[in-house]
């Protein structure tokens, strides 16, 4: 528990300190509940950073995403993602490591609004190896 704490707050730290650039905070709600961050990471793309809790699990997950096609206040975008989590299963904790696609729409309105419906695809390889594909979510960002 205290080696996840640790890489969660030192993922969330270097998403701090990056350069002063356009960022996104919100929610991504889905089977559970995501504190979500975004930064553009030059041109177009941009990095994802997501803290998750649902029913006797928490998880971690990073991803970075190329806008595949934007059209004006809409864009497609897609690109590689990893995640860990905790699972609490019959009092046992396992931990778990995976990785895979973040795919999706996002929607920013004229004020500091952004919302998004996306996809995260994801092979768990720790401790066996499972596909996991029901991680659909709707995003909701607050822009600055």
């Amino acid at each position: 528990m205290k080696k996840f704490l640790l890489v969660a707050a030192a993922v969330l730290g270097m998403a701090v300190v990056a350069a002063a650039q356009p960022r996104a905070i919100g929610v991504r709600i889905g089977y559970g509940a995501e504190l979500s961050y975004q930064h553009t990471l030059g041109g177009e793309n941009f990095g994802q950073l997501d803290l998750g809790w649902s029913a006797g699990a928490i998880s971690a997950g990073a991803a970075y995403d190329f806008q595949v096609a934007p059209l004006g206040p809409l864009n497609f975008f897609a690109g590689p993602q990893v995640g860990i989590s905790l699972v609490n299963v019959n009092d046992q904790t396992t931990f778990s490591m995976g990785a895979g696609a973040h795919l999706g729409l996002e929607y920013c309105f004229d004020f500091p609004l952004q919302l998004s419906l996306d996809w995260k695809p994801t092979f768990v390889f720790i401790p066996g190896t499972a596909f996991g594909w029901t991680s659909i979510a709707l995003g909701i960002r607050y822009l600055f």
